[in-house]
């Protein structure tokens, strides 16, 4: 019996997918917020985070950039702080 991976690989394991999505608009969307955030999630956040890495780049752009809601179970608390990290209501360098 293997013993799971701890948190701390978990993240190494995220920081390399988070780059590597094979869509670069997601890799920007997923990447920056993990180099950003990833330190701070809790295990909860590490896990809905690797299912969204799972999900396929065009649907899970689609939910992210807001063009299509995303069901229920990927409106995850971490799913959210994404959204919210892109978020903007002012210009950047003010």
């Amino acid at each position: 019996m293997t013993e799971p991976a701890s948190l701390e690989t978990r993240r190494k394991a995220i920081r390399i997918r988070a780059w590597r999505r094979g869509m670069r608009e997601m890799d920007i969307l997923i990447g920056s917020f993990v180099d950003a955030r990833l330190d701070g999630l809790d295990a909860r956040d590490v896990g809905d985070l690797e299912k969204l890495l799972d999900a396929p780049d065009q649907q899970a752009f689609a939910w992210l950039t807001g063009a299509e809601t995303p069901p229920a179970h990927w409106d995850t608390p971490v799913f959210r702080k994404i959204v919210e990290f892109h978020r903007h209501d002012s210009p950047l360098h003010l």
